[in-house]
């Protein structure tokens, strides 16, 4: 039964009525310490809850089932690879933020380097994060407007521009300590709704849970493991694996945007806590997602749904189309949520990074300012959206992975290199090592197969890219004691 546009948008107005009251609740005064890392007093459970949100969000919830088509099972491999990497983020790097009192994660870099390599490090956090949040809420925005706005006539840019703003309204006075108690709901709705659709699409293709499930498992779209066409194939555990490492430790350890939220609980012990309970969660809920994606054709098959030119819209056009009303308004609630856990969080550390490491203004003071400075991210992110909508043909989970493997790269390599080497590299051709790697690396993954006797490059490109730039510090710097004693 299909769901006339004028509930989706009352479902979708009464959802984010609700986001402003938790706004209201949590926000307080609204102190500078409040936006930036919730004065240090947000719980861990409700932490690591929140996370599961932000970490997911609408790319994981759409995008990933819609995969399963192409790529089997096999991304479950990258997060097995992810259970490496949370535990390097927790021993290694989070105690590293702790010492140094850090708000922001990039102000290492200034006491490890120089201002140059603060500069960039930020940079390439933003511009990261800029195209990692826009990619998050394209997925959103589209179903929105594919099913509800554009049947008022409404451009897609306007849809853009109104997920936006609902976001902005609700982070600009608390910030992430609103962001931590959102995050928690949110990422209930989304669960919950993922949950139900599961068991929607497993009574329907197998007469129960336990026999839709097993169904899903059995079939020819469930291969997790792929070792046998070697290193050439893209899919091979073994480079999933190390991906998923490494995107581990870019994407939230090396970002601040998720390490903004860990870095909000009380001390160390409580955010290493989040963080193993987080990544347990994760897990399982990938796995899900991935057993959802296999309902989502066998269901397709079964009941002769048009699958649509995009696969991100396989899960959407089967829930809004095919599910009970109940079930689909729930879906309606879990896309949101997916949404608008990842991207209000991004508003929020983009805000952060730019505030305090570009401009380098004090946490307490020019209030005013990180306003305009909110404002001016929603903008940038709102271009993105709309530049995606019209030029993205691929999936989104993969294009995201895929630019995170060339803007995150500079960022592992330089954390790599301060903390590993005692050598102090030239500050002032940090930036140069740092955008020269990202083109040598793009150039090596589309050229690289002719040289390499047909290797093809997935995700590790990640790891070159960090490899580039450390090889590139290391041969433009010389030994601490050396240069003390020159200066």
């Amino acid at each position: 039964m299909r769901i006339e546009p004028m509930t989706l948008a009352l479902v979708a107005g009464l959802y984010f009525a609700f986001l402003l009251l938790i706004a209201r609740l949590t926000a307080g005064r609204g102190s500078q310490q409040d936006f930036f890392i919730g004065s240090r007093q947000s719980p861990w459970p409700v932490v690591a809850i929140g996370m599961i949100g932000a970490s997911l969000s609408g790319v994981t919830f759409i995008s990933i089932p819609g995969w399963v088509g192409n790529s089997q099972f096999a991304y479950f491999q990258m997060v097995l690879g992810y259970i490496l990497g949370y535990v390097i983020v927790a021993q290694v790097l989070l105690p590293l933020y702790y010492r140094g009192g850090y708000t922001t994660i990039y102000t290492y870099l200034k006491e490890r380097y120089d201002w140059h390599a603060h500069k960039t490090g930020a940079a390439f956090f933003l511009l990261s994060r800029l195209i990692g949040c826009a990619f998050r809420l394209y997925l959103v925005a589209l179903v929105l407007h594919t099913f509800m706005l554009s049947h008022f006539g409404l451009p897609f840019w306007s849809t853009a521009l109104l997920a936006i703003v609902m976001i902005w309204l609700y982070t600009v006075k608390g910030g992430i300590k609103t962001i931590v108690w959102s995050d928690l709901l949110q990422t209930a709705f989304m669960l919950i709704a993922a949950l139900g659709a599961l068991w929607f699409l497993a009574t329907a293709l197998g007469g129960s849970l336990s026999g839709g499930i097993a169904q899903m498992a059995n079939s020819s779209y469930s291969q997790v493991f792929f070792f046998t066409d070697g290193w050439t194939d893209p899919q091979n555990f073994w480079k999933q694996f190390l991906s998923g490492i490494l995107i581990v430790i870019v994407m939230t350890g090396l970002d601040q945007d998720m390490m903004q939220k860990n870095l909000s609980c009380k001390n160390l012990r409580a955010s290493q806590k989040n963080m193993y309970v987080f990544v347990l969660i994760l897990v399982a809920v990938n796995f899900v997602f991935l057993l959802l994606g296999a309902g989502l054709y066998l269901y397709a098959d079964a009941f002769a749904v048009t699958l649509p030119e995009k696969a991100d819209l396989l899960f959407p056009t089967i829930a809004l189309e095919h599910f009970p009303v109940g079930l689909a308004l729930l879906f309606v609630l879990g896309l949101l949520a997916s949404a608008y856990s990842s991207a209000d969080s991004a508003l929020t550390s983009l805000t952060t990074s730019f505030y305090l490491d570009i401009l380098e203004r004090d946490e307490h003071h020019h209030r005013r300012q990180r306003q305009w400075i909110h404002v001016g991210m929603s903008l940038l992110v709102l271009g993105l959206v709309v530049a995606f909508y019209y030029l993205m043909a691929t999936n989104a989970i993969d294009a995201l992975l895929k630019a995170a493997s060339y803007t995150y790269g500079p960022l592992l390599g330089l954390f790599a290199f301060g903390l590993t080497s005692q050598r102090q590299p030239n500050g002032r051709l940090i930036p140069v090592i740092a955008i020269a790697a990202p083109v040598l690396s793009w150039l090596l993954a589309n050229h690289g197969s002719d040289w390499l006797g047909g290797y093809q490059f997935g995700y590790e490109i990640l790891l070159i890219n960090g490899g580039l730039v450390y090889l590139g510090l290391w041969l433009v710097s010389r030994r601490r004691l050396e240069t003390d004693q020159l200066s």
